[in-house]
């Protein structure tokens, strides 16, 4: 497995909220849910993405933007505008909570053609991250970052845009997994984006050599590992892959694997409350549970039993939103 498959495959949107939503100025849609990530699209018109603390960032058709939590953030026409922020969580979808109409499929197509011409489309997923696995994905975005449109996402979004328009049956786990594709590709656009600053492991990935030693520490993080057995697996000297891998991921092959364990081994000790230290320590490569302990504290800060007693998990499970239309201020949605 490569390093981006293993550190995104805790993020996974589930029972998102969708619909082909109509926007009718002005509006102010305040997103407070703060999700670990919330990717917001815009399939017509446009707006503004407001986040709690960073400049508005506009959002035109066909471009996405991911905002990294907790902060909040606000969707709204112009900067500055005058309608009321409505308050969009869990229950936006549900008017006796004080949210907007909504259900899937639905279109408010307003009170004549015009009205559609000028309407803005926009989709929301908000992504929970599990485990701290995922947490090294987070680690390598920004607040908020930006793809324009006409790239991979392109399909995606009419794929989105063809499925929001109707219901019907399994519509719900087919949404769930258009808004999974919409991130990778998102997220692929933006590390690969000219003149960017992806995270080393991302270029590292393309490197034939460390490219090769990655996939083998992700695929068998148990196994055995010396410089030596990687080297002689990838069909390089042992000096040549040490001064590569260093070079390319900033540090050594052996630092990496022990630092990728000890997140594999966090992971475990929270969802196996039932497996001792031991059968985590086997799980990840230590056939000695003191010399894991040890391990674990030098990286951890903590020792196992500690992290495991206090280990919390701070997001719940996903929570997804799409906006309505939303009417002016002093009206009601």
């Amino acid at each position: 497995m490569d390093v981006f498959s293993d550190l995104i495959r805790g993020v996974r949107a589930h029972g998102s909220l969708f619909a082909s939503s109509t926007l009718s100025p002005p509006w102010a849609l305040r997103f407070v849910d703060g999700a670990p990530l919330t990717l917001c699209t815009v399939l017509t018109g446009a707006g503004w993405i407001v986040p709690e603390h960073g400049p508005p960032e506009p959002l035109r058709a066909r471009e996405t933007i991911v905002v990294r939590g907790p902060a909040t953030f606000t969707f709204v026409d112009e900067v500055g505008t005058r309608a009321e922020p409505i308050a969009c969580g869990e229950f936006c979808a549900t008017p006796e909570q004080g949210g907007t109409r909504h259900r899937l499929g639905w279109r408010d197509c307003g009170a004549d053609a015009g009205d559609v011409r000028g309407a803005t489309t926009l989709i929301v997923g908000a992504y929970p991250v599990r485990g701290e696995i995922s947490r090294r994905l987070l680690d390598a975005l920004p607040a908020v970052l930006r793809v324009d449109g006409g790239g991979t996402s392109d399909p995606v979004l009419d794929h989105l845009a063809a499925e929001v328009a109707v219901d019907t049956p399994g519509q719900q786990v087919v949404l769930d997994r258009l808004l999974d594709w919409m991130l990778v590709c998102t997220l692929r656009e933006w590390f690969d984006r000219p003149g960017g600053e992806p995270p080393a492991w991302w270029a590292a990935q393309r490197d034939p050599v460390v490219g090769d030693a990655l996939r083998l520490l992700h695929a068998e993080p148990a196994a055995p590992w010396t410089v030596t057995a990687l080297a002689e697996r990838t069909g390089v000297s042992r000096s040549t892959l040490a001064k590569r891998f260093a070079d390319l991921v900033g540090e050594p092959p052996l630092t990496y694997l022990t630092r990728w364990r000890m997140t594999l081994a966090a992971d475990l000790l929270v969802e196996q409350e039932a497996a001792t230290v031991a059968e985590i320590a086997r799980a990840v490569g230590y056939s000695d549970p003191f010399g894991f302990s040890a391990a674990f504290k030098r990286v951890r800060g903590a020792n196992p039993s500690e992290f495991r007693r206090t280990a919390i998990t701070p997001f719940p499970a996903a929570t997804t939103t799409t906006a309505a239309r939303t009417a002016p201020a002093g009206s009601h949605a």
